[in-house]
């Protein structure tokens, strides 16, 4: 831990002169990085934040930026904390951030309503508000590649798959345990839909934020309701607690599934080999064996740019974080091209966010095929339900257990119709949206 303090520290000089600085050079543009490297979610919130921050500084170090302009970032401790994530916010917004990712869902609902005020997109990467998919409604706020809701559709559709299909799961009895917050709480309603129309049990343990390393009743309850599978929404210090918990009341960890954010290595090493055979979504790639990840070791981790543990470069979670920094800077190369401008603005960036469209080829080009499923945004759909593959944990390491496969669409978008309909009632009045769309 001290030797982490003092690498962090060494870190935060590297970014004294582009932090201190109200305004960049005029041949770059500033993203500041809200994240969170203390407190009980800093487990799920460090590897994150590196692999965000590598690859942009990796596009700075060997390609002088995005088209001769580059990026100067900022990281905005938030704790996993509302409060001060907002405050991260208007901070972004007083420095001219081209974008604002929350990593936090509570963050997230609290700034969107400002972002269309202040000319910000907000992007948050398969999490938040799953009806922001709604581009009509949220014309500020981005959600790719997949919503919570279509997370929860593409675990009760392989469980299906695992029964022998969809008619098999009457009956059945599914145990949800999560995040008793805004993201434990986003997925319930399509879960309670899916209940109510296949017939299964949908049986809830919340984990409040302050006994997430305390799940010793709620797992007693699993042990008494013998649920036939268990579906986590975890994050941070419950995740691993989780796992070593279901361990102990030797929960068949074949039928424990865990959304996205559920899937960090050290989530499952909690377990020991006891947690062998545990499962969670994923949708990008693990590994270091890209082009991209090594060019990220190359010009950032061995030149001592880097924050993170050289072993574990490549990790699920540090690729999440490289994935969402891809989605920043493919929008930033966008927004050039459709602008003109080299040096963009965040009301160009929405424009770039909107206009998404990496395809395989692009994926070849940038160093990562096979990383993530090919991916497009437009204005009507911000999301975009895009493909997933569960993981497995074999003792050691992630493997994939499924092919890419589409979340339950015809069920997922109706619902998300109509809460973003809920939502603007609920916010009277709501803007209507005024940004055209791009071709």
């Amino acid at each position: 831990m001290r030797l982490h303090t003092l690498t962090a520290g060494a870190f935060a000089l590297a970014l004294t002169a582009g932090a201190a600085l109200p305004v960049q050079a005029e041949d770059s543009v500033y993203i500041q990085l809200a994240t969170y490297r203390t407190g009980a979610f800093a487990g799920s919130g460090i590897p994150v934040a590196n692999g965000m921050f590598d690859y942009l500084t990796m596009l700075n170090e060997r390609d002088g930026g995005i088209n001769g302009v580059k990026i100067t970032l900022e990281e905005c401790e938030t704790g996993y904390d509302t409060q001060k994530g907002v405050e991260c916010y208007e901070q972004a917004k007083s420095k001219g951030t081209l974008v604002f990712n929350p990593y936090s869902t509570g963050i997230t609902l609290q700034v969107i309503p400002k972002a269309s005020v202040d000319k910000i997109p907000v992007l948050s990467m398969a999490y938040g508000l799953s009806a922001a998919a709604d581009g009509n409604t949220f014309p500020w706020v981005f959600n790719p590649p997949l919503t919570y809701w279509d997370g929860a559709s593409g675990i009760i559709k392989y469980i299906g798959e695992q029964e022998g299909g969809m008619d098999k799961l009457a009956g059945k009895k599914i145990g949800y345990i999560f995040l008793d917050a805004g993201y434990g709480r986003e997925a319930i309603p399509l879960l309670e839909s899916m209940a109510a129309e296949y017939g299964f049990e949908m049986v809830q343990y919340p984990v409040p934020g302050k006994e997430m390393q305390n799940q010793a009743s709620q797992w007693l309850n699993v042990r008494r309701d013998k649920p036939d599978y268990m579906v986590m929404w975890g994050w941070g210090a419950m995740n691993p607690t989780a796992v070593k918990e279901a361990t102990k009341i030797r929960y068949p960890m074949d039928k424990f599934i865990g959304v996205w954010w559920s899937g960090g290595e050290d989530d499952a090493r909690a377990g020991g080999m006891d947690a062998k055979g545990y499962k969670t979504l994923n949708f990008n790639g693990v590994g270091a064996d890209y082009p991209a990840i090594q060019d990220i070791k190359k010009y950032v981790v061995d030149a001592g740019k880097s924050q993170v543990e050289p072993a574990k470069l490549g990790e699920n979670l540090y690729n999440r974080g490289v994935m969402n920094a891809v989605l920043m800077a493919e929008a930033i190369r966008v927004a050039q091209e459709k602008t003109g401008k080299t040096v963009i603005n965040s009301e160009d960036m929405r424009l770039g966010l909107e206009n998404l469209n990496i395809d395989e080829a692009r994926l070849e080009a940038i160093g990562l095929t096979g990383f993530m499923a090919p991916m497009k945004t437009s204005c009507e759909a911000h999301s975009g339900h895009h493909a997933m593959y569960v993981q497995q944990w074999n003792g050691e390491a992630w493997e994939k257990a499924s092919d890419w496969f589409e979340p339950m669409t015809d069920k997922v978008k109706p619902l998300l119709a109509a809460a973003a309909e809920e939502y603007k009632t609920s916010n009277a009045p709501w803007p209507a949206r005024t940004e055209p769309c791009a071709n």
